[in-house]
């Protein structure tokens, strides 16, 4: 039987899916630790945030428990965030003004370890650790949009002035386009449980992505509007796509009709409101005063890119907004090739586009079919954000960094899985016998004897 067992454990893929028994009081605090930071995660009214302080104890804490599982890849996708932030260093060197350069290396710097220590926890047990960080993610976000709602509609008093900015919500936020991006993760992962459940199970956590959904359309951001359309779809089609269950896919379908019939629902709902139509006509026009012009959004842009082209090693973080610009790039990618030169933001570059693929390649594997689902809405979220980067700086968004993070980690502990072979499981003792079907019998433990 033990055999038996340690054959099943190494068909499975050898994970750490330890049973909660098993684990120590120690790991349990840290895990409450995780917990706890994701769920302030969404309290960032001013920076540093709690989130912040307890991310970098995270950084400590759980390699020193051992509760990471590193291997060479995560050593590798270390190493290029090394290498990546002491490129954004060295071109600090060229900042005219110093202070402000620096504190922004210092946060890239925290989110590029914390990115990699996530992934290394993601990796130490990936099922069970990802449903850890989501939960609390989505305990953060319903706090948030909450707040945001509370806020935008004045349900109490002051609340408009705290928890809005420009008429737009904010919730616990102090950006709305920070504040709506936030809320798509758990959103998707509200409609990824109630695709795995019956139909009974699927009414709670329908109604948490319907009220996570007002949120992000109250942000009104128009970046959020598209991270969560892009989101959705490529989970949508993913999940059609590698789903070998009829029943399954018919889930998807009515899911995704659902889905659509409750967007249009809060939408009309919030339109109710003479204000919330007013500035919906005005966010969903392409054509703002602060796009166009010498001194808008493009031309910012052009200008960034001319001043790549003369900088290879960048001109230091904060710089392009105070000395070049009268606001930020708004394009991440832009942004970390000004702030780290040619060489860093190429591999900002390149982290995000292996990423992509090492994801996809995880998604196609029959190894991976448990926790397929769980997977995607990692790999759509963050597949949404990287597109969103084109027309927002998204560098320090630290959920975006967390989602690289939850794609490394399954990826690396999947091909750690496959690559390593369980001595704990039953081998065949001599090679089988090639006889006449009439006198070939099954064994595992040596050639079959010869008849008389």
């Amino acid at each position: 039987m033990t055999a038996i067992a340690a054959g099943l454990e190494h068909f499975e893929g050898r994970r750490d899916e330890r049973r909660p028994g098993t684990r120590s009081l120690v790991t349990w605090l840290a895990l409450a630790a995780v917990a706890l930071t994701f769920v302030v995660s969404g309290i960032v009214f001013t920076e540093p945030a709690p989130v912040d302080a307890l991310s970098i104890g995270l950084i400590v804490l759980l390699p020193t428990i051992g509760l990471v599982a590193f291997n060479r890849a995560l050593l590798a996708y270390g190493s290029l965030w090394l290498v990546a932030g002491a490129c954004a260093i060295l071109a600090a060197t060229f900042s005219l003004d110093p202070k402000p350069t620096l504190i922004h290396v210092a946060v890239t710097l925290y989110l590029y370890a914390a990115s990699v220590v996530i992934a290394a926890f993601v990796a130490k047990s990936p099922r069970f650790h990802t449903e850890l960080i989501f939960k609390a993610w989505t305990v953060a976000a319903i706090v948030a949009c909450s707040a945001a709602i509370i806020g935008y509609f004045g349900l109490l008093p002051g609340a408009f002035d705290l928890f809005t900015l420009y008429g737009r919500a904010a919730g616990t936020f102090k950006d709305p386009n920070v504040f709506g991006p936030f809320g798509v993760v758990p959103l998707v992962y509200m409609l990824s449980i109630a695709l795995q459940n019956r139909l009974r199970g699927m009414i709670v956590p329908l109604a948490i992505a319907a009220f996570l959904m007002l949120g992000v359309f109250l942000s009104f951001s128009r970046g959020a509007w598209l991270n969560l359309v892009v989101a959705l779809v490529v989970y949508g089609y993913l999940a059609l796509a590698t789903s070998r269950k009829s029943i399954v896919r018919l889930k998807i379908v009515g899911l995704l009709a659902a889905g659509s019939i409750i967007a249009v629902g809060v939408v009309l709902a919030a339109m109710s409101s003479d204000n919330v139509a007013e500035l919906l006509a005005q966010r969903a026009s392409l054509d703002q005063s602060y796009d166009t012009g010498a001194e808008g959004r493009f031309g910012g842009q052009q200008k960034a890119i001319e001043l790549i082209a003369e900088t290879p090693l960048g001109i230091g973080a904060q710089e392009f907004s105070s000395r070049h610009h009268s606001e930020e790039v708004h394009n991440v990618y832009l942004t970390v090739l000004l702030s780290a030169g040619w060489l860093g933001g190429g591999i900002y570059l390149v982290l995000v586009v292996l990423t992509l693929v090492l994801g996809f390649r995880h998604l196609l594997k029959a190894s991976a079919a448990d926790t397929r689902l769980l997977f995607l809405v990692a790999y759509a979220a963050f597949a949404a954000t990287a597109l969103e980067g084109v027309i927002i700086d998204s560098d320090h968004w630290r959920h975006f960094y967390v989602l690289m993070a939850i794609i490394w980690g399954f990826v690396t502990a999947s091909s750690v899985n496959e690559a390593t072979p369980d001595r704990r499981a039953p081998r065949l003792v001599g090679p089988p016998l090639r006889t006449a079907a009439s006198h070939r019998r099954p064994s595992i433990i040596g050639p079959a004897p010869h008849p008389a």
